[in-house]
C-alpha cells in the first residue's frame, strides 16, 4: 500500500499535559480515513501539526514516503495538505471567487483574469460543484459555504484534504451530495481524511478507521470489517449502548404555548414567521431546520433575550412576553435555557465552575455573603455525575474542554429544577458517550415532567430521542410531525422548503384560540 502521509512516533505536550503520545497513523493514496476519538483525546491537536499550527515535540512525518518538516501552514500547503475547518474561513463580504483568488499564488494575483475563472469553473464541473463564483459569501447558506472551502483548497492544488466535522450543520440531502463530491475526490486520487462523531457517517463514506483515546493511537479497522458497537468500543474502552430509550408519558396541559410569534433577527429582518406550537410536561419537541433558520432567535426569544414582535408566548398559561429573564426568574416561572455559544452566552470564561454554578441563583441568599460553601458542593455534584474532565471546582471554565464547559452548562441548568428546558445543540462537538450521558439525563427530566423543547442536527437522534419534531425553513413553520410516522428523508425535504405538512395535508399546527389542544392532537401528530 502506498501511503500519502504516515506518522511515526508523533509526540505532543502542552506543559505537563501529553495531548499525543508516540501516535502512529497512516493514510493510503486515494483512501478515505475517519478519525475517530472522545473529546480530548488529541484528534485536533494531531491534524493542527500536519497543518502546521503546531510542530511535534517528537516523532517524524512522511508524505509520499519521504520525511518532511512543517513548520508552518505555509509548509504544509507546498506539501498538498489542505484542510476544512468546522469554523469556516472566508472573508463574508467577498464573492466566492474572491474568496479562491485570495489565497491563490501567481496566477491568482490577476484577480479577474478569465482564465483563472475558466479553471475554477471546470474544478468544480469535475467534482460536481454547483456554486454561484459571484455570489456574496454572506448571502450563501451554509451548505454553499462549505462547498467554497473545498472548492478552494482543490483549486490550489491541495492532494491531501483533511475535512474538520465536516456534515454538522447539513441535512440528510445536503450530507448525501457532500459524499458523492468526496467519493469523486477519491476516485481523482485524493486522499482523504474526515473527523466527525457521527459512526453512521463513518460506516457509510470511510475506508478505514483510525480511532484514538486519551492522546494514545488504539488501532485503525477497516470500515467494512467493523461495525458501530465495535467502533464505540475502541473509542471509550468499554462497552456502551447505543440505544435510546424515549419514555412515553402520560399527557398532561401545554406548559409552554406559542402563538402567532414573529422575531426578528439582529440585522432587522424576520427571523420566525408567525408560528404556533406548544410543549406539555413530560413532552420532548425537537426543532429541525437548516442553520440560520430562527432557531437562536426562537430559543432567545423564549428566555426573555430578544424582543417579540407580534405574537403571544404564555408559560402555564400566563403571559411571559416582554419580561426580563430577571423578571421571569421572580415570578416563578421555572425555565432555563441552554444556549448555543457555551462561553459567549451561557457562562463566564474567566470564573470558576462553583461561581459559574451561583450566576443565576446568588441574589437568593439571605444575607450579603455568597454561599459559596452550598455552590461548591452543588459543583461537585455537577462534575461526579457528569464525568466532567477538571482538576477542581475553582478551576476557570475557559480551561475546559468544549465538551466538559457544556456538562458544566447543562448540570448548573437542570440543578435549578425547571419545569420548561430549553436546550440548542446540547450535543454538539460532544464524544459519543458523553452524548449519551446529556441524552439520559435530557430523558430523566422528561420522566419528572419537564417540556423540553430540543433544538438538534443529528435527525437519527432526534427521531430516536423526540416526541415530535417541528421543522422550519427560513422562519417559517414547514409542519410538525410525529417521529414515529416520520423519516429522515421528509424532514430533509422539509428543512429545505420542498414539502410543507402543513399546507400539503391542509392541516394547522396552531393552538386554537380557546386552547382546544385535544382536538388539535389529531392535526398536529
Amino acid at each position: 500500500m502506498e501511503y500519502a502521509i504516515e506518522l511515526k512516533g508523533i509526540t505532543k505536550s502542552f506543559g505537563p499535559v501529553a495531548a499525543n503520545k508516540n501516535i502512529n497513523l497512516s493514510l493510503a493514496k486515494g483512501e478515505i480515513l475517519a478519525l475517530l476519538g472522545e473529546n480530548g483525546s488529541g484528534k485536533t491537536t494531531l491534524m493542527n501539526m500536519l497543518s502546521g499550527i503546531y510542530m511535534p515535540d517528537s516523532g517524524s512525518i512522511f508524505i509520499d514516503g519521504k520525511k518532511v518538516s512543517i513548520n508552518s501552514p505555509e509548509d504544509s500547503g507546498k506539501l498538498g495538505i489542505g484542510m476544512v475547518h468546522q469554523h469556516f474561513k472566508l472573508v463574508e463580504r467577498f464573492t466566492a471567487l474572491e474568496n479562491i483568488l485570495i489565497g491563490m499564488r501567481g496566477e491568482g494575483r490577476v484577480m479577474h483574469g478569465a482564465g483563472v475563472r475558466k479553471k475554477i469553473e471546470d474544478t468544480a464541473a469535475k467534482f460536481g460543484f454547483d456554486i454561484d463564483l459571484d455570489k456574496i459569501v454572506a448571502n450563501m447558506a451554509v451548505s454553499e459555504k462549505q462547498t467554497l472551502e473545498i472548492l478552494k483548497v482543490l483549486c490550489y492544488g491541495r492532494r491531501i484534504i483533511i475535512l474538520d466535522e465536516p456534515t454538522a450543520v447539513l441535512t440528510v440531502q445536503e450530507i448525501d451530495r457532500l459524499f458523492d463530491v468526496l467519493r469523486k475526490m477519491k476516485e481523482d486520487g485524493h486522499s482523504i481524511i474526515i473527523i466527525t462523531h457521527k459512526l453512521n457517517e463513518v460506516m457509510a463514506i470511510s475506508d478505514r478507521v483510525a480511532v484514538l483515546r486519551h492522546g494514545e493511537y488504539i488501532d485503525t479497522v477497516v470500515t467494512k470489517e467493523t461495525n458501530e458497537k465495535a467502533l464505540t468500543e475502541l473509542m471509550v474502552g468499554r462497552q456502551i449502548e447505543l440505544n435510546i430509550d424515549r419514555p412515553v408519558m402520560e399527557k398532561t396541559q401545554p406548559l409552554l404555548e406559542i402563538r402567532d410569534l414573529t422575531i426578528k433577527n439582529d440585522e432587522g429582518a424576520i427571523a420566525i414567521d408567525h408560528i404556533n406550537f406548544y410543549i406539555r410536561g413530560g413532552e420532548m419537541l425537537g426543532v429541525a431546520g437548516i442553520a440560520g433558520s430562527g432557531q437562536k432567535e426562537l430559543c432567545e426569544a423564549i428566555a426573555g433575550l430578544r424582543k417579540i414582535e407580534e405574537g403571544q408566548m404564555l408559560h402555564e398559561g400566563e403571559s411571559i412576553v416582554g419580561m426580563s429573564p430577571k423578571k421571569i426568574l421572580e415570578h416563578g416561572i421555572s425555565m432555563s435555557f441552554i444556549p448555543e455559544d457555551r462561553l459567549g452566552m451561557g457562562l463566564a470564561p474567566s470564573l470558576s465552575i462553583t461561581d459559574n454554578m451561583i450566576l443565576k441563583n446568588y441574589s437568593e441568599g439571605k444575607s450579603i455573603f455568597v454561599d459559596r460553601k452550598t455552590a461548591r458542593e452543588e459543583a461537585q455534584k455537577v462534575i461526579d455525575r457528569l464525568e466532567v474532565v477538571t482538576p477542581s471546582t475553582e478551576t476557570p471554565v475557559r480551561r475546559l474542554s468544549g465538551g466538559n464547559v457544556q456538562k458544566v452548562l447543562l448540570g448548573r441548568e437542570i440543578k435549578s429544577g425547571p419545569n420548561v428546558l430549553v436546550t440548542a445543540y446540547p450535543v454538539r462537538g460532544l464524544d459519543i458517550n458523553s452524548s449519551y450521558t446529556i441524552y439520559n439525563i435530557l430523558n430523566e427530566q422528561k420522566k419528572k415532567g419537564v417540556g423540553i423543547l430540543f433544538v438538534g442536527e443529528d435527525l437519527d437522534v432526534m427521531l430516536a430521542l423526540c416526541d415530535k419534531i417541528m421543522v422550519i425553513c427560513h422562519g417559517k413553520l414547514q409542519g410538525v410531525v410525529n417521529s414515529n410516522h416520520t423519516s429522515k428523508e421528509e424532514i430533509g425535504l422539509m428543512m429545505t422548503g420542498t414539502i410543507n405538512i402543513v399546507n400539503k395535508e391542509g392541516k394547522t399546527d396552531g393552538i386554537a384560540k380557546d386552547s382546544a389542544f385535544e382536538k388539535e392532537e389529531g392535526q398536529v401528530e
